[in-house]
Order: structure tokens, then C-alpha cells, then sequence
């Protein structure tokens, strides 16, 4: 067996489950989850016909590198929304999901067998974090450092906290915004540093933008600022060791088609497509149409915002009366803090604040939230997800709503 499984932590709703083992959810109230973050909203319909509407290519093989179409449509949809001029032949790559695109990368552009000396090559991640980033550095053969988040930036990632001896033994490093599970947003001046860093050592850049599409106004700079549009705001016009990665889950309310594609640097891509077509990672034909149409179509997406957008102005307050939380920049998630009575009653019974709220709120009140201690892990002396708990707002508004109103009742009982 691969010795570095070995270094894989068991997955956060893993835990979860280890932490409500034999735990009885109060059976006067119906259950509901806000701990996974799995789009619910219906899957549009014109989705489901492009689908049904193209299964004759299950006949045949896919290209690894999708169909020209497919790739067109991808750069399009660049176009309507960052006002990027992409190639589709060389810059754009069809995959299957941002996740398995994110842990493939890793395993395409770290050279394991630099900065021995150092003790290896280092990938650098936000904190708290995708554990997926985590999982493709270690099986990478590099090590990881994480860049806590600032409480006091609205939890965006503390990059100037990563020492330059670390930069230089850097060979990528992972952004994700919107942020999972913060919703903080990069500006452009962040963007320029991590470009300027970049530049200096050498690294890759992995922007992780599959919750890019669910934010809180409409109009014109309204949308949340991608890295391939930072890049091209700033002249980097060759996309140089940056690559963006994005997905129609979310976006289009499609998890089970496992749909996305990542663009930027060609010459990335071009080893990217060579690693993919070894792995054997091509996307089905009739995945690919329903892609076709889904990219090809906003009106769905605003609709799908506007949802989004219901559920944060009517829960948002409710929780905010009680607790430390309040509106991100973008995403579907609600990061808030537990109240402080919570690390008493957790250290109780060997617990962290935020896993005993978690497993008590389950057990009183019948509502599932992930401890943030679980998406994060201790650097710099301290865990920054300890005291947190990710709220996931993909349920149906009036599920969302009677969720906050009973995280209400719940830490009311507790003052």
C-alpha cells in the first residue's frame, strides 16, 4: 500500500458521525441538516432534457479533452463573466468537478523530489480549509502549512503569516474564493501579493472558485473578483502559473453530473491534459451537453442567487440576535461562533466547544451543523475553526428559517 495514506485525517462528516454516535435526535422535531454543504435547490429542467436529450453518446469514448463545443461554451461563459478572451483549445480543460480536478493538479505540478533539504516541497493552504487540498498535498509527497484566517479581515487568509523560507520551498499553493467555509472574497490588492510571491519562487497558484456564482447583489461589480480576472486587471495577460477552477454544482444546482473545467496558464494545461488522459478522467458525452446548456444559460443562476440571497436576509438575523455571525461576502455558508458557556460544558466531557454545541443542538433540537474545528487544523498555536460552527444554508427556505429559529431557542436555554 501507498505509505502516505497513512497521512489522510478522517474526512469532516466522518468525525461528524463519530461525534453523534448513539446520540438520539429529539423525536418531537423533524430533522434538519445544515451540515453538509450539498446543493438542494431543483436541478433545472432544460438540464435534465440536455442530458436525456444526448444519451446516444454513450455509444462512444470520450475525448479526454472534451468537445470542442463543450470548451467554447466554457470560454463563453469566461467571457460574459470576467471579460476574459480565452482559447478553448489551449487554455480551457472540461473535468469532472472542481474536486477531483483540485487533488488531480497537485499530483500533476509537485516535483516530490526538491527541497529535500527543507524536508520537501510545501503546499500552502487557507485555514480553515477544503480537506481536499490537504489530502492531494500529502499524497503528493509534499507537506502542508496553513495560513490561518484573520477574524478581524472578515476570515480571509493570513498570508503574510507564512514566513518566506516556507515561500521559497513553495510548489503550490491553494486559494479558495469565496472561501469554504469563511465566504470571504480575495480583493485585487491580495491578488498581487500572492502573484508578486508567485513570481519570486516559482509556485503554482490553484484558485478554487466553485461558489463564485452565489453572492448577494446584482449588477455591475457585484460578482466576486476570480483570479484569472485579477491576473488580467493587473497585465498578466499569459495567466502565468495560475490556474482557476470552477464547477456547475453549486452555480447550477447539479452535484451528481460531477461538471466543471479549470483554465488558465496553457502550458499547465497542457500537462494536465497529459496526466488526465493517463488517470482516464474524461467527462461522458451526454455530461458534457447538459454542461453545454447549463453554461450557456444565467437566467437559472439568478434565480438561484435569489434564493440564496432569501435565506441569508431572513436567518442571518435571527442567529445574530444570539451569536456571533453575520453576512459573508459570498457562498452559501454562515460561519458562526458558539456561545462562550459552550467551551465549559464542552471541556466537560473532553470536548471542544464547537463539537458539544454541535452534538447537543442535534440532540435537543434535531438540527445537524459541522463543528468548525473539523475543517481546520492547529497552526501558529491555536485552531481557527475551534469555536465555530459551519452553517450550511442548502435546505429550503423554510427549513432554513425554522433551523435558526430553534439554534436560537437552543442557546437561549443555555444563558
Amino acid at each position: 500500500m501507498n505509505p502516505l495514506l497513512s497521512k489522510l485525517q478522517p474526512y469532516p462528516f466522518e468525525r461528524l458521525r463519530a461525534l453523534t454516535k448513539g446520540v438520539t435526535p429529539n423525536p418531537a422535531l423533524r430533522a434538519i441538516s445544515l451540515g453538509i454543504g450539498e446543493p438542494k435547490h431543483p436541478t433545472p429542467d432544460f438540464i435534465k432534457q440536455a442530458l436525456t436529450a444526448a444519451l446516444d453518446g454513450l455509444a462512444s469514448y470520450p475525448a479526454t479533452a472534451g468537445e470542442p463545443a463543450l470548451r467554447e461554451s466554457c470560454a463563453r461563459w469566461m467571457q460574459r463573466r470576467y471579460q476574459l478572451t480565452l482559447d478553448p483549445a489551449t487554455q480551457i480543460l472540461p473535468v469532472n468537478g472542481s474536486r477531483e480536478a483540485l487533488f488531480a493538479l497537485a499530483q500533476v505540478v509537485i516535483d516530490p523530489t526538491q527541497h529535500q533539504a527543507a524536508g520537501g516541497p510545501t503546499v500552502v493552504s487557507p485555514n480553515p480549509f477544503y480537506q481536499i487540498y490537504e489530502g492531494a498535498a500529502l499524497l503528493s509527497g509534499a507537506r502542508v502549512v496553513y495560513a490561518n484566517s484573520d477574524p478581524a479581515r472578515n476570515f480571509a487568509a493570513d498570508w503574510s503569516a507564512i514566513p518566506e523560507s516556507t515561500w521559497a520551498t513553495t510548489q503550490l499553493l491553494f486559494v479558495c474564493s469565496p472561501g469554504n467555509p469563511t465566504g470571504a472574497v480575495m480583493p485585487l490588492d491580495e491578488w498581487q501579493r500572492l502573484f508578486d510571491l508567485s513570481d519570486r519562487h516559482g509556485f503554482v497558484i490553484a484558485s478554487d472558485e466553485c461558489y463564485s456564482e452565489i453572492y448577494f447583489r446584482e449588477g455591475q461589480d457585484a460578482a466576486p473578483l476570480g483570479g484569472l480576472e485579477a491576473a488580467e486587471r493587473l497585465g498578466r495577460h499569459d495567466f502565468k502559473r495560475l490556474i482557476a477552477l470552477t464547477s456547475l454544482s453549486k452555480r447550477s444546482n447539479v452535484p451528481g453530473m460531477r461538471s466543471g473545467f479549470v483554465a488558465g496558464d496553457a502550458d499547465i494545461i497542457q500537462a494536465f491534459l497529459l496526466y488526465r488522459t493517463y488517470h482516464g478522467s474524461a467527462m461522458g458525452p451526454a455530461i458534457q451537453r447538459a454542461s453545454i446548456a447549463a453554461w450557456d444559460d444565467e437566467a437559472h443562476v439568478v434565480d438561484n442567487r435569489r434564493l440564496y440571497r432569501e435565506k441569508f436576509e431572513r436567518v442571518t438575523p435571527i442567529l445574530a440576535s444570539v451569536m456571533d455571525v453575520a453576512l459573508p461576502d459570498a457562498g452559501f455558508y454562515l460561519w458562526a461562533a458558539v456561545p462562550a458557556i459552550s467551551a465549559e460544558r464542552g471541556a466537560q466531557v473532553g470536548l471542544s466547544s464547537d463539537e458539544w454545541f454541535a452534538r447537543e443542538l442535534l440532540a435537543q433540537y434535531n438540527v445537524a451543523v459541522l463543528p468548525g474545528s473539523y475543517l481546520a487544523r492547529e497552526a501558529q498555536g491555536l485552531n481557527p475553526g475551534t469555536g465555530r460552527i459551519r452553517l450550511a444554508l442548502v435546505a429550503g427556505i423554510d427549513d432554513c428559517v425554522e433551523a435558526a429559529e430553534r439554534i436560537k431557542a437552543f442557546i437561549q436555554t443555555l444563558s
